[in-house]
């Protein structure tokens, strides 16, 4: 099963590489840029071997444990046609 995870940052933390490609955006003319954030995105493929909740368990812990720094970053798991998973 594919699946993608979704990484950002929480709202209020500071995004310095967020706020260098808003500068530069206006810089270059794209006037109507107010805010940018940056994020991480990753393609997993997980093996069900039949048994579909544990592949999704264990993708999360896998999305909170290792992609995902929880104190100050937040991440969204989706399953194709089967919704999402936000923490």
């Amino acid at each position: 099963m594919k699946a993608t995870v979704h990484v950002t940052l929480k709202p209020g933390v500071l995004d310095p590489q967020g706020q260098t490609i808003q500068r530069a955006s206006e810089a270059i003319g794209f006037t109507r840029i107010a805010d940018v954030r940056q994020g991480k995105f990753f393609e997993v493929e997980v093996a069900t071997d039949g048994d579909l909740e544990a592949a999704r368990t264990e993708l999360e812990r896998f999305a909170s444990e290792v992609l995902a720094n929880p104190v100050i970053e937040d991440y969204r798991i989706e399953f194709p046609a089967a919704g999402t998973c936000d923490q």
